[in-house]
């Protein structure tokens, strides 16, 4: 990044500390230069990188995506060369304004991949880059036809998130490096393709398709599907994309997302991507969702049949704000795309669900902030929210830190300086930075000016310092006490003292209250107490992944075998790792080593290859 000027207010608002900004001794306006983006090897902080033209073919045969990708840049520095980011790519050929130039590529570093490097002339305007995908791209999972859910066709999907669009296409990888682009992309014929783009609602007899991005984003919301694919309306602006076979069940699980855009919009200002929709894929994706702009990538495990689970969408949609919007500048700062967005959706909740729901989720959230915790442990950096991943993966980061430390903070924030002024903040923030990446330092520059600077008594209760640059729960962490958990408590404390469930006033319960009634059961579960309520709650069928993952893991501890069966169908096709972790984790803990080791092992081609990484060390004991 160009050095850029910041009214520093270090000394002021948060005392000297590690990886802040230098302070300045008389909080005037000083020359900073930002902390460079140590994930990227690319030099795109000294050039600027405008657009992209991407003109690809995806081969299934090969399990390939092989074309080109034509940057057209503005070399104002007069650089003599522009590096971008790969990983495991093959480099074709190079063109420099269009005659062609000989290019290097530097020796793999971990994680990181290859610096491709292009010699380029004063005056360039476009470097055009002829590649092909290789073997280990960890962005890109082809499946199978059985591995759908029509069992008929093959299917593509990308996660580029953190720094994996370098393995499908050379490019300044980093999350504040943004640019505008079109694509042409070639598949198959009978499939359809999307992108984080304008999209196509039905497919063509070409098997040829055309994409614009006219807003800038990074490379990590760069995405691509290509599959059987069919687009279901909602209302004018939203929709839903799905396999056919699943089309109308995710239309009728969404039916209340144009609902929610709007939502949305009355709280932080006006959605500003057009459209806005679903594509619910096959089940090996690794993730809940996946914020790319202008088409949510989603897991089918929101697929209830109750719409009991799509606030997984109200995150997701929250993002076209906080992340798409306004980006963290580099991963140390991730808190400032999912802390804001947990934040966000919890608000869209709560305006839709009304006050008691979303305390539930925010309890929730404060536990899953608990055990994160209690896992890195309460001194560890790695629970600051200003993140230090030198040298690391920036998958390390993604814990819950940065989700709930981060919302919980905001929270503190509101209560303190009140709901109305905070709301009024955050829209002033959203409008005048949208379309722009920021750091932490500077968000905490923006807050003091905008927001804290003539409250020192709320500044001093809030103790920014302990929040961001320090570790664990802070003292003043904001908590709620759900009213609709006390009921939840009182039932379970009733069937652990001896009544019978179907006894137990459970009938208006949501997922939650359900999640809260089992999180909370005590460890040492008999397999008759695990009997007794399954046979009035049919746990053990249930169709609701997120109460079908936690009951598998209570029958893991509690050797309640009449659960396994229905365990390993679910590990045989969900892919979602925080669903897959608990469960082969609780199978390595609990001595059953060998039943973890023969279901992944069967199962493990059904897994995207950032699951396969993870649950490769849980299982196999790989590095």
């Amino acid at each position: 990044m160009k050095n850029i000027w910041i009214v520093f207010v270090g000394a002021v608002l948060l005392g000297a500390c590690n990886n802040s900004q230098p302070a300045s001794q008389t909080g005037k306006i000083m020359d900073t230069n930002v902390v460079k983006d140590l994930h990227t090897l690319s030099n795109a902080d000294s050039i600027s990188i405008k657009h992209l033209f991407l003109d690809i073919a995806v081969d299934f045969d090969k399990k390939r995506i092989s074309g080109s990708a034509t940057w057209t840049i503005e070399n104002t520095n007069k650089l003599s060369e522009i590096i971008f980011d790969t990983y495991d790519l093959t480099i074709d050929s190079v063109l420099v304004d269009g005659k062609k130039q000989t290019s290097s590529l530097d020796k793999e570093i971990e994680f990181l991949g290859s610096a491709l490097h292009i010699p380029i002339a004063a005056n360039s305007q476009t470097v055009q880059i002829y590649y092909t995908t290789g073997q280990y791209a960890r962005a890109l999972q082809w499946l199978e036809p059985q591995q759908t859910f029509g069992k008929k066709y093959p299917f593509l999907y990308t996660q580029s998130e953190s720094i994996y669009a370098r393995s499908w296409l050379p490019c300044a990888d980093g999350p504040g490096i943004r640019y505008t682009y079109d694509a042409r992309v070639q598949v198959p014929k009978g499939l359809l393709a999307l992108m984080s783009a304008e999209n196509p609602q039905e497919k063509n007899d070409s098997a040829v398709y055309h994409f614009k991005m006219d807003k800038p984003i990074p490379a990590y919301l760069m995405a691509l599907a290509v599959g059987d694919i069919a687009f279901r309306k909602i209302d004018k602006r939203t929709g839903v994309y799905a396999e056919p076979v699943m089309a109308d069940k995710a239309r009728y699980e969404f039916e209340d997302v144009g609902k929610m855009v709007t939502t949305a919009e009355s709280l932080y200002g006006p959605y500003r991507w057009g459209r806005y929709d679903v594509i619910v894929l096959p089940p090996g994706f690794p993730i809940g969702g996946m914020e790319n702009p202008k088409l949510t990538f989603a897991t089918p495990t929101i697929i209830a049949g109750d719409r009991s689970l799509v606030n997984l969408v109200a995150h997701e949609l929250a993002h076209s704000w906080s992340g798409n919007l306004v980006t963290n500048k580099t991963w140390n700062d991730f808190w400032m795309n999912e802390g804001f967005t947990e934040y966000f959706e919890r608000r869209i909740s709560e305006a839709m669900n009304g006050k008691d729901y979303a305390d539930m989720l925010w309890e929730l959230g404060y536990e899953d902030f608990e055990d994160e915790v209690s896992n890195l442990g309460k001194d560890s950096k790695d629970t600051w929210l200003k993140l230090d991943l030198k040298g690391r993966d920036p998958d390390a980061g993604l814990t819950d830190i940065p989700y709930e430390k981060g919302s919980h903070f905001l929270k503190l924030i509101e209560n303190t300086v009140g709901r109305k002024d905070f709301d009024v903040f955050l829209n002033k923030y959203f409008a005048e930075h949208a379309f722009k990446s920021i750091t932490t330092e500077e968000f905490l520059a923006y807050l003091d000016t905008n927001l804290l600077n003539s409250r020192q008594a709320a500044k001093d209760s809030i103790n920014i310092k302990a929040w961001v640059y320090g570790p664990g729960i802070p003292a003043n962490c904001p908590r709620v006490k759900p009213v609709l958990f006390e009921k939840v408590d009182a039932a379970r404390t009733q069937f652990l003292d001896g009544t019978p469930p179907a006894q137990l006033n459970t009938e208006s319960w949501t997922t939650y209250e359900w999640l809260h009634f089992l999180r909370k059961m005590p460890k040492s579960l008999t397999v008759d107490k695990m009997k007794a309520l399954d046979e009035v709650f049919h746990f053990t069928k249930s169709t609701n992944s997120e109460i079908a993952d936690l009951w598998f893991a209570m029958a893991i501890t509690a050797n309640y075998e009449p659960a396994y069966e229905a365990m390993e169908h679910f590990l045989s096709y969900v892919g979602r790792r925080k669903f897959l972790e608990p469960l082969y984790s609780e199978m390595m803990k609990t001595g059953k080593q060998d039943m973890a080791k023969r279901i992944y092992q069967k199962y493990r081609q059904n897994y995207h290859p950032l699951a396969q990484e993870s649950l490769d060390k849980t299982v196999l004991g790989t590095k």
